[in-house]
């Protein structure tokens, strides 16, 4: 197996440093990528520190992957050698479950394999991700980028924080006429924000810090709302169609379940270390509220993201840093000190 340079961390107490890894080569259906930039996304965080207590070592994460296809296996129709291609949090799934035979593969019923830390569900290889230079993967799962390549930068947290974002949006009916909410702008956000506002809603950006007002308003919220304000949310009470609530940490739900209307939806898309506070039953039951949660898109959906982006010049706002600064960019991240999302030069891994 032909070897690839990457960052990896050997334990949950140990920096990511240079490594290096197997790749295979390609099959006749795949396709094999450089990686031009990497999206940082939480995840890897909480992967690479085993915060979720299932990562495998040696961990290599990243699961926001932009670059350009090298190689071909003879039966790839949809991909060319010079195309721009990415590569998101999945590489396969079972392809047999009701999920996966509807086009949503996160919810493969046998459980999808990660782009990094191996199969969800335990067993099979332990797959490494885009901290590296180069990738090979099932056509399946390759995506195509219609952007142009000065903007890739941009586009490689679409693959994660954009799709984590867009799905539920989507799913629940965001669009003119509808009155969405997003909780907290961070790498999530700021992307809920954008996609929100694209799509048409009235959109309303919930935040603790008085200084990100200006900032919502650039990305696209038509109001921005102090939530730690107890007068700013009553002005919203019982008026919301869907919130989108971003926020990775453990918080109060039930200030938020108050903003929505009857028959009104919440749906969590952070992913906490520890549990949310459980929620008031009477602030659902009262008016039929639903509180829900998704877990990013299937492939399909991911592409329809990705040409509604390049449609709309919609991409994220990063700070792009080299590789030997990961260790550094994960402590910034842990204080949110990034607008709003590190992304990896990965020529610095030459």
């Amino acid at each position: 197996m032909p070897t690839t340079k990457a960052y990896a961390t050997p334990s949950a107490s140990s920096p990511l440093a240079p490594f290096e890894i197997d790749r295979r080569h390609p099959g006749r259906e795949d396709v094999q990528i450089e990686i031009l930039y990497c999206g940082v996304c939480h995840s890897d965080l909480h992967t690479a520190r085993n915060e979720w207590k299932n990562t495998i070592y040696p961990c290599v994460p990243g699961h926001e992957i932009v670059g350009r296809v090298i190689a071909v296996g003879d039966r790839v129709q949809k991909f060319r050698v010079g195309d721009l291609a990415g590569v998101g949090c999945m590489v396969d799934s079972c392809g047999h479950c009701h999920p996966c035979h509807e086009g949503e593969e996160q919810y493969c019923e046998n459980g999808f394999t990660g782009t990094y830390n191996g199969p969800m569900f335990g067993g099979g290889e332990n797959t490494f991700g885009g901290y590296a230079q180069s990738i090979v993967v099932k056509e399946a799962f390759v995506l195509h980028i219609q952007h142009d390549e000065k903007d890739l930068a941009s586009v490689a947290p679409l693959l994660c924080a954009g799709i984590t974002t867009y799905s539920p949006l989507r799913h629940w009916g965001a669009g003119p006429g509808k009155k969405v909410g997003v909780v907290g702008l961070g790498g999530l956000g700021h992307m809920g924000v954008k996609l929100a506002h694209a799509m048409g809603a009235h959109v309303v950006l919930f935040t603790t810090s008085p200084s990100k007002v200006e900032d919502g308003k650039r990305l696209g919220a038509d109001e921005v709302v102090i939530s730690r304000d107890p007068r700013q949310m009553a002005a919203h009470a019982n008026s919301f169609d869907f919130i989108l609530n971003t926020v990775a940490a453990p918080h109060d739900l039930d200030v938020f379940l108050q903003m929505l209307k009857l028959d009104g939806t919440m749906t969590l898309v952070g992913a906490p270390a520890e549990p949310h506070p459980s929620p008031e039953v009477f602030n659902l039951i009262l008016k039929r509220r639903q509180l829900a949660g998704s877990l990013i898109g299937g492939i399909r959906e991911t592409q329809e993201m990705l040409d509604f982006c390049a449609e709309h010049g919609i991409g994220s706002d990063v700070e792009v840093i080299p590789m030997n600064y990961i260790n550094t960019a994960y402590e910034r991240m842990l204080k949110s000190d990034v607008k709003y999302r590190f992304v990896i030069d990965m020529a610095s891994l030459q």
